[in-house]
């Protein structure tokens, strides 16, 4: 399972939400399930945040 929150500790280097949705992109290739545990601390991070965080793991 992939929390969010460890993908984001795991990528300090995330700078932008863009770049974690690639980041989710990538991993979602060698997981089976997606856990949003915590919201993006990123200044672009839309209002429909999780719906586009879901979107790209599946």
């Amino acid at each position: 399972m992939l929390y969010l929150s460890e993908l984001m500790m795991q990528n300090p280097d995330l700078e932008t939400f863009e770049e974690l949705v690639q980041a989710i992109k990538v991993r979602s290739k060698r997981e089976m399930f997606f856990r949003i545990d915590v919201k993006p601390p990123f200044a672009d991070t839309p209002d429909n945040w999780e719906d586009r965080l879901e979107a790209a793991f599946t």
